[in-house]
């Protein structure tokens, strides 16, 4: 089981739609995927219009709360850990607590069945991202095309150093994933160039910029569903499968995860 936290401390770079896409595109494959939403705005939860029961919240805090019951089939293959305004409490709830840090890993210890979890964080090193990289095996880095997201990049690649020096959690970056590309425009190109100087054999194919996505999730819909021609759902599909491609073992006879 891959577990991949979608990670940029800049916002405005497309991790909630590369989280979705990614997942949507990977979900089409055949593998059981685990969506969690880290942001306490709940942007996964708006997008897939799901009003939840329970959430990341009580996750967090409530031990007699399995992942099961939180945990909700959104598509075929595809099922999302929700987050909601609430989970900004839990947070500080969890400050004072000793090991506040790894409390996700701890509540999704026993966690099997899927073939990858997307964690998509919000854009800070708060508490919850602390959980979501301690629990995370790799990071994926969405950079959008303008010099402030690489200062952003830089934060972040500090901020992992700090986790694998301080906390002891050893966690990679695998992927940068360019996001608003337009190849007509010097600045992207200049970022691009850039990213692959620094990030050599780990920047994939940029997602070209396309109205499409944001579309998307005004319908609820993911971008293969709303505009499967789209550049958005072509770039989508090719970063699936490079990450497939990546992916040293899969499942074939996969078995319908089990949630109540």
């Amino acid at each position: 089981m891959r577990k991949i936290a979608i990670i940029n401390q800049k916002g405005g770079t497309a991790k909630t739609t590369t989280a979705v896409n990614l997942a949507a595109g990977l979900a089409e494959h055949e593998c059981n995927i685990l969506l969690i939403d880290m942001d306490p705005q709940g942007n996964i939860s708006t997008w897939f219009d799901i009003v939840p029961q329970k959430s990341l919240y009580h996750l967090l805090l409530e031990e007699t709360v399995t992942p099961e019951e939180c945990i909700v089939p959104v598509r075929e293959n595809l099922y999302v850990l929700p987050s909601t305004k609430t989970a900004a409490q839990a947070e500080l709830i969890l400050t004072g607590l000793p090991g506040r840090e790894r409390v996700l890993s701890r509540r999704l210890a026993q966690l099997s069945g899927y073939d990858f979890v997307l964690l998509d964080c919000p854009p800070s090193l708060n508490l919850l991202n602390q959980n979501a990289i301690t629990y995370a095996d790799e990071a994926f880095i969405p950079v959008s095309m303008d010099y402030l997201a690489l200062v952003g990049v830089k934060q972040i690649l500090e901020n992992l150093k700090l986790v694998r020096e301080i906390l002891g959690h050893s966690i990679d970056v695998s992927l940068v994933i360019p996001t608003f590309y337009d190849r007509r425009n010097r600045k992207s190109r200049e970022v691009l160039e850039k990213l692959d100087l620094h990030f050599d054999g780990k920047v994939t194919e940029p997602i070209r910029a396309n109205v499409r996505l944001a579309e998307a999730a005004s319908y609820h819909q993911t971008i293969f569903e709303y505009d499967p021609s789209s550049h958005g759902a072509r770039d989508y599909k090719r970063l699936a499968e490079r990450v497939l491609e990546e992916t040293p073992y899969r499942r074939h006879a996969r078995e319908k995860v089990s949630i109540r």
